[in-house]
């Protein structure tokens, strides 16, 4: 007992003295604090778009912690994931990364938050808006050109603007809306298809 309190009293001398690297000292921030740091660091910040993960993943060359890359989430819609582990693409998902990367890769965005969603989903991804270079926003491009679904899971300030967009790639028969079937909607959608849609 003796020697946990006189480990937990080291650490606080440590964060009071700034000897605990900023990294541990995250650890120790609230939610609130880091979603604070996040909009102060990221919202409508600049930055290069170095990788494309997926349609709805990227990276931008703005530190990250330990990383020298933050990963970027672009907010509101969810586009078919590539695979990983083994696993095939699903139904357009190649389509859907090669048209992120050729409107965004090696290109200067801007980034926005919106604090009705926060800052980050829970893999530690920053959640954004993409703007691009035209003005134009990649999140909203994608889900036009009928390369993304938007997302109904989660809570952010154009969730009836999106729901909208993909209505319309939808009735156009817009890239996926072309051929896809219920089967090939991704895991959520299937399972909420029978159901209503949660408000915003």
């Amino acid at each position: 007992m003796i020697s946990i309190c006189l480990s937990a009293a080291a650490l606080l001398i440590g964060l009071d003295r700034g000897v605990v690297g900023p990294q541990s000292r995250r650890l120790f921030r609230s939610s609130a604090q880091t979603a604070a740091a996040d909009f102060e660091r990221y919202d409508r910040q600049q930055a290069t778009v170095v990788r494309v993960v997926d349609g709805d993943t990227l990276h931008v060359d703005i530190p990250d912690d330990r990383s020298d890359v933050t990963k970027v989430r672009l907010l509101g819609i969810d586009t078919p994931e590539m695979g990983d582990a083994g696993k095939k693409p699903m139904y357009f998902a190649r389509e859907a990364t090669d048209f992120a990367r050729r409107t965004a890769l090696d290109r200067i965005v801007t980034l926005y938050l919106d604090e009705k969603a926060g800052a980050r989903d829970k893999y530690g991804r920053l959640l954004a808006y993409v703007g691009l270079p035209d003005g134009k926003f990649l999140n909203e491009e994608l889900l036009s050109g009928g390369y993304a679904y938007a997302d109904l899971r989660f809570r952010h300030s154009y969730y009836y603007k999106y729901t909208q967009l993909e209505a319309s790639a939808r009735s156009l028969k817009q890239g996926l809306w072309a051929n896809v079937t219920p089967e090939q909607f991704p895991p959520w959608l299937q399972e909420r298809r029978a159901r209503p849609s949660p408000q915003p």
